[in-house]
């Protein structure tokens, strides 16, 4: 159903699937395969998260000294403060994009939409060079904006709210954060993903994670149904009349 609905948004925009001369076409299943969504920095194993190399280029978050403190106290009660995890709310971007689900890329001329298994999030990104839109609400996923540099993706993000993890370890931003995203194909079903993180409000600096993106290649795969709100509800509600 979900797959249903975004080809029919996009066949509504008149626009065919097939991308503009020289871009390369991004259209497929895509998957992240590491331990980033549990913490995005290099971390021990623990009983409910993976060990795993870090995604952060240079090692570590350059967090200014109130926000390192912080980062701390979110760790420590990160099972309930998480809101992505504990009320399966929208984990925006860039941890949509690393979260342990697959996600749907298609393309057109004019836009490229992304499709999340979880929690049925959704992204346009306009490629006509429109800017960011005046007086914007802030929003989980951001308001992101396209263009092609070559043979890369490039898209600049913005209008976030300060309510998003990158990670379940509590790495965090501000109201100001400003993602800038890369997608560079590396060969037919490997993608190279980038994003430029800068928040001065928390951050010193501004700083980047990188890792591979890989092409799910099983016959007929496609985004499933990862119905996060009703499974939390059976579990808080276990005797309510909840309907499928």
């Amino acid at each position: 159903m979900q797959r249903f609905a975004l080809r029919l948004f996009l066949s509504l925009l008149g626009a065919p699937p097939i991308v503009a001369q020289q871009a390369p076409d991004l259209s497929g299943v895509w998957q992240a395969l590491n331990s980033a969504a549990w913490d995005i920095e290099d971390h021990p194993g623990r009983l409910d998260t993976p060990p795993g190399q870090g995604i952060v280029e240079g090692g570590a978050i350059p967090y200014q000294p109130w926000a390192a403190v912080r980062k701390k106290e979110n760790f420590a009660n990160r099972n309930v403060a998480d809101q992505t995890e504990a009320n399966c709310f929208l984990p925006g971007v860039p941890r949509a994009t690393y979260m342990p689900y697959p996600f749907e890329i298609v393309e057109t001329p004019r836009l490229i939409a992304i499709s999340y298994e979880f929690a049925h999030a959704l992204r346009t990104i306009p490629l006509d060079g429109s800017p960011h839109p005046d007086g914007l609400p802030d929003t989980w996923m951001g308001d992101s904006r396209g263009h092609w540099e070559g043979s890369t993706l490039v898209v600049d993000v913005r209008n976030f709210n300060d309510q998003t993890w990158f990670d379940h370890a509590g790495n965090f931003h501000s109201d100001a954060l400003h993602v800038v995203e890369r997608y560079t194909p590396m060969d037919r079903d490997h993608i190279l993903y980038e994003a430029t993180i800068e928040d001065p409000k928390v951050f010193t600096r501004p700083w980047k994670m990188s890792m591979p993106l890989y092409r799910r290649v099983e016959k007929n795969v496609k985004i499933l149904e990862y119905e996060c709100v009703f499974y939390l509800q059976e579990e808080r509600f276990k005797n309510a009349p909840f309907q499928r």
